[in-house]
């Protein structure tokens, strides 16, 4: 059982459609950059609730998380029309083994996501850690149309704050929208395209890789990685691959 407490909606912010970001205010307890917490519904009587990752850093006084509505969903279309002043169910303990302190050191830090699963970079990259332990950082996003890349403003703003540190590369898959590069993540490291876009090699002597998002993503990219010579990190064996299912 989720150790529910309400949270009163502040603002919500419809990116386009679909895309949404709910910001909240909530008595939760402290949480890491990266973690996730639940957003619950009471309906038909049941709490229905789904895992959502923290997009504001844990310095902020405000919660916030990125959601796409899914048509036939039970609650995130009801999740995306909430007001502000309506409240909403969170769990007041964080989860989640996605941060950087499960993150090895290394000169270079890629972050590479789809769609929502941006939001726990965003959070990482809000706090001073990720500055302080890597020369470099790539930050790449994968959507399918250029509407999708949400959250431009927090980024040119991070990009503006560590100019000689922040690399951004976004996908777009189903339209031509340069800068964005097409296609998908997995081709675009195995075919050397990535590399040559962001001008870093990508090699385990000098990489750690943060994976997120679609579970399809995810698989390819690290089978792809591992044919490169990377390998999981885990707690009992340290490597250079650390990933997160989405759904």
């Amino acid at each position: 059982m989720a150790d529910w407490i309400p949270a009163e909606v502040i603002k919500n912010r419809h990116w386009n459609n679909d895309l949404f970001s709910l910001v909240l205010q909530a008595n939760i307890e402290p949480f890491k950059a990266g973690q996730f917490t639940k957003l619950g519904l009471e309906i038909d009587g049941k709490m229905i609730q789904r895992a959502y990752s923290f997009v504001n850093p844990p310095s902020s006084n405000q919660i916030e998380v990125y959601a796409t509505r899914v048509a036939d969903g039970l609650l995130s279309p009801r999740l995306h029309a909430l007001e502000p002043g309506q409240q909403v169910f969170i769990s007041a303990r964080a989860n989640g083994f996605f941060t950087l302190e499960e993150v090895p050191d290394s000169d270079h830090l890629w972050l590479l996501a789809t769609g929502t699963a941006i939001g726990p970079y965003l959070s990482i990259l809000r706090e001073s850690a990720a500055w302080q332990r890597f020369r470099k950082i790539v930050l790449v996003h994968a959507v399918r149309f250029s509407a999708d890349l949400s959250y431009q403003a927090e980024i040119n703003a991070l990009k503006e704050l560590y100019p000689e540190q922040l690399i951004v590369q976004p996908f777009v898959s189903r339209e031509p929208a340069p800068p964005a590069l097409p296609g998908r993540i997995p081709q675009a490291i195995e075919d050397g395209m990535l590399e040559r876009h962001v001008g870093l090699a990508l090699t385990p002597e000098q990489s750690q890789i943060m994976l997120c998002g679609n579970p399809e993503m995810v698989r390819e990219t690290k089978a792809v990685l591992e044919q490169k010579g990377f390998s999981k990190n885990l707690r009992r064996q340290p490597g250079q691959i650390t990933t997160e299912h989405y759904w």
